[in-house]
């Protein structure tokens, strides 16, 4: 069955009707894609002729992308429908950016749009903390230089080789270093070897919040404050709060009674207290 469809200059075209496109063996579809194409050049883009020969297409060579997505058969089949669906995309862009006039088979034109997205979405996602793009990228030329100095001098690089290999500068062979740890995760509930009874979560082994790192954010408030000082209530700081002195001995430093200090220690907390207040 065809259905008829009008070009733009208004020569009519015969559109074959396919009831089941994605059923089409890849032979067929290789030589009815050829047709498909001839026609989505001179249909009017957006009319239903146009979608019908579109849709078609992409059922047609769904094949393709179950092709390209059997080289990562080793993700896993709970990855695979991820993998499918992406491939899919890169079959249409393919799709929308063909023109017979390329004199190249669609195929030789579409598993390179097709892996390339799926290798673009293995690279946006399979990070398990995001880090640049260029620094994924070096993650990997870190991991082929890796192996082939290992193999060839029998031992671990240093980081001056890996820079001589890569021909990048050792402060950024470093920094993909450090990047490679972003690339996998462990739940801090995965049992692992190691603990006293034989076995033991991850977060065993891992040390507990230290209360002290709340203080950071006050000391970066207070440094300035301290800094408006002057000399000599610095020194009354500096000799209560660090050396620990007591009132009496700084009283003794100042020449004045303990009872004076202690209304200036008084004061100068107040006076603290009040700009860390105003700093919320």
């Amino acid at each position: 069955m065809v259905t008829t469809a009008v070009r733009t200059t208004g020569q009519a075209v015969d559109v074959p009707e396919i009831a089941d496109p994605s059923k089409v063996a890849p032979k067929d579809a290789r030589e009815l894609s050829k047709l498909f194409f001839d026609q989505l050049a001179v249909l009017a883009e957006g009319t239903p002729e146009y979608q019908y020969a579109r849709n078609t297409l992409i059922e047609m060579n769904m094949s393709l992308v179950r092709y390209a997505a059997g080289r990562f058969r080793s993700r896993g089949q709970d990855e695979m429908e991820d993998i499918v669906q992406v491939g899919m995309i890169g079959l249409i862009k393919a799709i929308d950016r063909f023109e017979l006039s390329r004199e190249v088979e669609f195929t030789s034109f579409a598993v390179p749009y097709i892996v390339g997205e799926i290798k673009r979405f293995f690279r946006d996602t399979s990070w398990a903390v995001h880090v640049p793009r260029r620094l994924q990228e070096a993650r990997v030329q870190l991991a082929r230089a890796n192996e082939e100095l290992r193999s060839r001098l029998g031992r671990t690089p240093t980081t001056k080789e890996l820079s001589e290999l890569m021909s990048l500068p050792e402060s950024e062979v470093v920094e993909a270093q450090l990047a490679s740890n972003g690339y996998t995760s462990a739940s801090l509930d995965a049992t692992i070897s190691g603990s006293e009874d034989g076995e033991g979560a991850l977060a065993d082994f891992i040390g507990d919040e230290d209360a002290a790192l709340g203080l950071i954010e006050d000391f970066h408030a207070l440094a300035p404050l301290i800094a408006e000082l002057d000399e000599r209530d610095r020194k009354i700081i500096h000799w209560r709060f660090v050396e620990e002195l007591t009132q009496a001995q700084i009283g003794e430093r100042l020449g004045v009674s303990q009872m004076h200090v202690s209304r200036l220690i008084s004061r100068l907390l107040g006076r603290l207290r009040e700009g860390m207040l105003s700093t919320v």
